[in-house]
């Protein structure tokens, strides 16, 4: 009988910040964390940290309206080659099926938009949940 001996990384982290802009610190810190926790390479670490903060940044001043009294949650699931990271805030919502490309002449100067476009390029893939406020980011590992 054959044993498979490799070690499967399993780990899940999780916080809730309040919406203020300064608390984005609190998420960098975290997601260095758990890369260093899960032995992320710095290709890799790099697309979870950009894509990771412009989600919470998003969950707070759009989502949230900056209301300090409305919180974001981060939590991060790491199974043995996927990293997801889920965002959720306690705002209504967007319609995230409608969000304009920014890469269009007609959209280049439209400052919304950019946020979705970057997530969504830097993440394997990007899945809005509910009503759009809940996003989960994939990460192959």
């Amino acid at each position: 009988m054959d044993t498979d001996t490799r070690t499967m990384r399993i780990m899940e982290r999780g916080i809730f910040i309040y919406s203020k802009i300064e608390n984005i610190r609190i998420i960098e810190k975290l997601v260095d964390e758990v890369s260093d926790e899960a032995g992320i390479n710095s290709d890799i670490y790099g697309k979870v940290l950009i894509a990771t903060v412009e989600a919470v940044n998003n969950s707070i001043i759009h989502g949230n309206k900056q209301d300090e009294n409305k919180k974001v949650s981060v939590l991060f699931k790491i199974l043995e080659n996927e990293m997801r990271v889920f965002i959720e805030d306690e705002g209504h919502g967007f319609n995230y099926s409608n969000v304009p490309d920014p890469t269009k002449p007609e959209n280049i100067e439209n400052i919304h938009g950019r946020g979705v476009y970057l997530i969504k390029h830097l993440a394997d893939e990007v899945v809005f949940h509910g009503h759009g406020n809940k996003i989960e980011l994939k990460f192959t590992i």
